[in-house]
């Protein structure tokens, strides 16, 4: 009988020594954790384990499971359980060794996770270093009830975890300590020092956007009245005169109001005739005349109204200048509305720049602030230019981004270029330290995120 009791003990003792072993030769708290879940099978039978490090708040988090590289920490099974094992401290007992956690013991909001997520029965073995400091958990499941001689196993096995794991964690900090012992040296304060210095060098604050050449002060060409454009008698970027025709809106509903005015106001006529011709007759008949003549006039108003929409179905320019609008393929048939702008004139003279600032890249602006434009065209050749005005508020720009408007006006040496040109825009704002401008977005998210 002994010899049949040695013979079942001995494949254990050998796994109990392999895993002491594998422990021992674990570099770092990432390995043991790795052998912890995956390679205890080989003494106890398990279905998952889980590995959770004690963070320097005193609460457990899930870093390590069975059969997997990697713990995704945004995946439902990782949100419950480090939800679950928050509820441990108040179960179980803080001692070395393992304990049974029982389906009853838990709160009824993680019962259905555990139906879930968990087979029935949990195992809970707490690991602590040689001084008594608790340096982990680890949970294990499956389906079968733990047996006594399987807990003594564990618990034997985690003794041994516990002090690996203390021992490659006092290594992390020794080797903390030895960099922290080189930075005293004395080359470490000249490099912190260079570091400072560099970082104290002043710089002027700069932003790129997107631009374009603009006219700073355009005409806009609308529409007189409500209609459809026929005709757009101009190419885009073209040069006009004043009077030059630019576009003409479809005359047949117009026409046919004129028509209709004109026969109103001769059957308005013939019937105010006809009340004077009554009246030398019919001295009762005198006070139609009037009425009559009062309904002449109104239709003379109405006749002189269509006149002066029709004389304004042709649209000449007002003023000199380039007509900017877009295709004029897209114009033709479009329907307008009474003050709708269709293109504007622009006096060539009078270039400037519009740049669409995002509102994530903005800076404190004043007017007078140096501008660049590199030109798509010739960036190689960049353009001067100062700062003019900024919207006080964002606004969407063209390309849907919330974004400030920002216009700015060529130096007076500089050769303006083409309207509708595009290019890169610098924008310089004010000075600060390297150290600022390296450090004003990760600030800003701080800032942003704790709300200080």
């Amino acid at each position: 009988m002994s010899n049949i009791n040695e013979t079942t003990k001995q494949p254990s003792l050998d796994a109990l020594l392999n895993l002491d072993l594998r422990s021992v030769k674990a570099v770092n708290p990432a390995d043991l954790a790795f052998i912890i879940v995956n390679e205890t099978i080989t003494l106890v039978s398990y279905r998952q384990a889980a590995f959770f490090t004690i963070s320097a708040d005193g609460k457990f988090e899930f870093t390590t499971a069975s059969g997997l590289v990697s713990v995704a920490e945004d995946s439902p099974y990782a949100i419950w359980i480090s939800s679950f094992v928050k509820t441990f401290p108040r179960i179980l007992p803080k001692e070395a060794g393992c304990h049974k956690l029982d389906f009853s013991e838990v709160p009824e909001e993680f019962k259905d996770g555990w139906e879930e997520w968990l087979p029935e029965h949990l195992l809970i073995a707490q690991l602590f270093d040689q001084t008594g400091t608790q340096l982990g958990m680890v949970m294990y499941a499956r389906e079968e009830p733990w047996l006594p001689d399987e807990l003594e196993k564990l618990e034997r096995i985690h003794q041994i975890y516990g002090s690996c794991l203390g021992f490659l964690s006092k290594v992390k900090i020794d080797f903390i300590t030895r960099i922290r012992g080189w930075m005293r040296k004395a080359v470490s304060y000249w490099v912190v020092i260079a570091i400072f210095v560099g970082l104290s060098i002043p710089i002027r604050l700069s932003v790129l956007a997107p631009g374009e050449v603009v006219a700073l002060n355009s005409f806009a060409v609308a529409a007189p009245h409500d209609g459809v454009i026929s005709a757009v008698h101009v190419q885009p970027n073209s040069v006009v005169k004043v009077g030059d025709l630019l576009f003409s809106l479809d005359n047949t509903t117009v026409t046919s109001r004129l028509d209709i005015a004109e026969k109103a106001l001769s059957i308005a006529r013939t019937d105010a005739l006809s009340a004077q011709q009554r009246a030398f007759n019919d001295l009762k008949s005198k006070g139609e005349i009037a009425s009559a003549i009062g309904r002449v006039r109104e239709k003379e108003s109405e006749l002189a109204l269509v006149k002066a929409l029709m004389a304004r179905i042709e649209v000449r320019a007002e003023r000199d200048g380039i007509a900017i609008f877009g295709d004029p393929n897209d114009w033709i048939g479009k329907p307008v509305q009474t003050g709708e702008r269709v293109m504007q004139l622009a006096n060539p003279r009078d270039a400037g720049i519009l740049v669409w600032l995002p509102v994530h890249e903005a800076l404190n602006l004043d007017i007078g602030a140096p501008m660049r434009l590199f030109l798509h065209i010739d960036p190689l050749n960049p353009l001067s230019a100062l700062l003019l005005q900024t919207s006080f508020r964002p606004v969407l720009s063209p390309e849907g981004v919330s974004a400030y408007r920002i216009k700015g006006e060529f130096e007076k040496d500089v050769e303006k270029p083409r309207i509708g040109l595009r290019g890169t825009v610098r924008i310089s704002g004010k000075w600060a330290t390297l150290g600022y401008y390296f450090f004003r977005r990760p600030i800003t998210a701080i800032r942003e995120w704790t709300g200080l």
